[in-house]
């Protein structure tokens, strides 16, 4: 099996213990994909849904297996806990040996460029009063995810690939598009306040790269729509990498050199088996 070595990956939102975890997708790309580093930026476990509904079949045991496997093989693994897993947050000074835990981390890349991870969740209230998937308006996050599920099973039994319909459906939701637009201002300005050069987020399940003037906003995106992450060459640079049947990688990569590099297409990744 063909594998790739990153020098750096950020993962976030997987949120394991939720009936919409693309367990499938996420272990083949763990098992094709290495780091030096994997900095998990929160939502890894989704205790919000297990406190209401206990749900942990043996692929999501399976996540966590490998990742301490490659932990204990020698990446190093750095978690900083977001608004799904904060219980985690109270433990963030304590030695966990092969992981570590951090609130956030500043990641400095091959090219010398320092990035601030951090969930996102502490944006919440410049995006919205209440919890950021109300974003979605009346229709209801979870209703949407709902309606992704049957539809990703609808196009299973049609040997279709896997094309996330939740995620559709809020790009034509104009609070959703503000939404995003403010979070990504916060965390931009937040950037600028950190004197760092690039951050990294997640919570919003809105992979993107935005460049800013200075500043290189980056969010990694989800394991429950788009199935996707940012990764670190050896160069230091980065890509916003998808990784479903369509096998693509739905980003550019940025070599965070000098404000004026250009955005290029990433190479295509292995179909999932």
């Amino acid at each position: 099996m063909s594998v790739t070595h990153h020098r750096t990956i950020w993962l976030s939102d997987i949120h394991l213990g939720n009936k919409d975890c693309k367990t499938d997708y996420l272990l083949d790309f763990l098992n094709k994909n290495k780091a030096d580093t994997l900095i998990l930026v929160g939502d890894i476990i989704d205790l919000w849904s297990l406190k209401n509904k206990h749900y942990w079949p043996e692929s999501h045991n399976q996540i966590i297996k490998l990742l301490l496997e490659q932990a204990s093989a020698g990446t190093r693994i750095i978690y900083i806990p977001g608004n799904h897993d904060s219980s985690v947050r109270k433990f963030v000074q304590y030695n966990f040996g092969h992981v570590e835990l951090h609130d956030t981390y500043i990641h400095t890349t091959a090219s010398g460029k320092r990035i601030l991870a951090i969930h996102g969740d502490q944006f919440d209230s410049v995006v919205c009063h209440n919890r950021f998937h109300a974003m979605v308006g009346d229709v209801g996050y979870d209703f949407l995810l709902f309606i992704n599920r049957w539809w990703h099973l609808f196009q299973k039994l049609r040997n279709k690939p896997y094309w996330s319909l939740a995620t559709y459906l809020k790009s034509k939701v104009d609070k959703a598009n503000q939404a995003i637009e403010r979070f990504t201002h916060a965390a931009i300005n937040h950037a600028r306040q950190q004197d760092v050069d690039a951050i990294v987020c997640g919570h919003i399940h809105h992979p993107s790269i935005v460049q800013d003037k200075e500043i290189l906003y980056l969010n990694d995106g989800d394991w429950i729509e788009n199935c996707t992450c940012i990764a670190e060459a050896f160069d230091g640079g980065l890509s916003l990498i998808s990784w479903t049947d369509r096998c693509q990688e739905i980003a550019r990569n940025h070599s965070l050199k000098m404000v004026s590099d250009s955005v290029t297409a990433s190479v295509s990744k292995d179909r999932v088996a």
